[in-house]
């Protein structure tokens, strides 16, 4: 299913197929721990990319993708391969209405799309809770940032803020938050959230800089939609290459209705003819 797949996908201008698709199914939480997902997308690409003779594949083309937390894997991923010299560079990354944060839950795209299926604002949270193996008996705190100590507010925004957001994207039903206490024993019981293998948004610049070029799609009915806005802006002020799509009329997980007959949507259609037109231009 594609909400919850991390993918490599690899251009092949060479044969008469346009586009060669790689799937990794990892182990699921809450069965398998946090981030056990995240070795398994990183082993599979590792091993792709240690034998692209076996797959006939131009290492000057490789892609890594995914979409919804798959997208949030592929841009770890692509942040720790940047250390690797021993493996050919990744050509560009494609992240699909990516979640990429955990710091803010109450950016303009939360609140508009609070209740927008198919993800609502509760339930990602509840699902990262899931996801990180911890009860879920403090959500509203997290919820009203109380896991954030202020020094870390303070710090990160630059890089996750309403403030950032464009105007045109503040127009329906936002509300700026109000200021929360910090709960330390909320921090403790959640902390992970914001490490980087799950918010990736909060790298610092040098690594940003380094990224390969980029292709970012965002929905507007979808609570992760400023997440992506956010990480296009990081990535272009960081001198990184960035292509921007942005579904007017798309929600989250839309692609996950692709090729299904009368239940396809044409804004999921044109998402998709929009990405592999990407991919064949590079």
């Amino acid at each position: 299913m594609l909400l919850v797949l991390g993918l490599v996908w690899v251009a092949l201008r060479a044969q008469e197929i346009s586009l060669y698709d790689l799937s990794e199914r990892y182990r699921l939480a809450p069965e398998h721990a946090y981030p056990g997902q995240y070795f398994d997308c990183l082993n599979a690409t590792l091993y792709f990319m240690r034998n692209l003779e076996e797959y006939h594949v131009d290492p000057a083309l490789i892609i890594i993708s995914g979409d919804s937390c798959g997208a949030n894997f592929a841009t770890v991923i692509c942040q720790i391969l940047l250390n690797r010299r021993d493996l050919p560079k990744v050509r560009a990354q494609i992240l699909l209405y990516p979640g990429l944060q955990g710091l803010d839950f109450h950016l303009p795209s939360y609140q508009q799309n609070a209740s927008v299926p198919i993800l609502f604002r509760k339930l990602v949270i509840y699902f990262c809770f899931r996801y990180l193996n911890k009860e879920p008996s403090i959500l509203e705190d997290v919820l009203q940032s109380c896991h954030v100590p202020e020094s870390m507010k303070q710090k990160y925004k630059k890089w996750v803020s309403a403030d950032i957001i464009p105007d045109e994207f503040k127009i329906r039903g936002y509300v700026p938050q109000k200021s929360t206490s910090y709960k330390p024993e909320v921090h403790e019981a959640i902390k992970e959230i914001l490490a980087l293998t799950f918010s990736p948004l909060l790298a610092e610049d040098s690594i940003i800089s380094q990224l390969p070029e980029s292709y970012i799609v965002t929905c507007e009915f979808d609570v992760l939609r400023d997440d992506g806005l956010l990480y296009k802006k990081r990535l272009e002020d960081n001198g990184v290459q960035v292509t921007w799509y942005h579904s007017e009329s798309g929600f989250h997980g839309i692609l996950a209705f692709f090729g299904y007959g009368i239940f396809s949507f044409l804004s999921g259609k044109k998402i998709m003819a929009s990405t592999v037109n990407y991919i064949n231009s590079l």
